[in-house]
């Protein structure tokens, strides 16, 4: 389980994140990112798309083949 708190604190803007559990979202995020994840909570989906960031499974990121990619557990 990864907090948005956890997120904001430790990526920065575009950064592309696998988190291998579930989203939730304690926390504030101010810049967009692309967080890939088992399971989003309702609202951290919200907060992730309102920040001007995505939110994608696991296997939808890695059909985009990204070529930088950070995991936060």
């Amino acid at each position: 389980v990864v907090n948005l708190s956890r997120l904001n604190r430790y990526t920065k803007e575009h950064d592309t994140i696998i988190v291998p559990g579930k989203v939730l979202g304690a926390g504030t995020l101010n810049h967009p990112l692309t967080v890939a994840a088992l399971s989003f909570s309702t609202t951290a989906k919200f907060a992730i798309e309102q920040a001007k960031g995505k939110t994608l499974t696991i296997s939808e990121l890695a059909k985009q083949n990204p070529p930088n990619v950070r995991i936060i557990g």
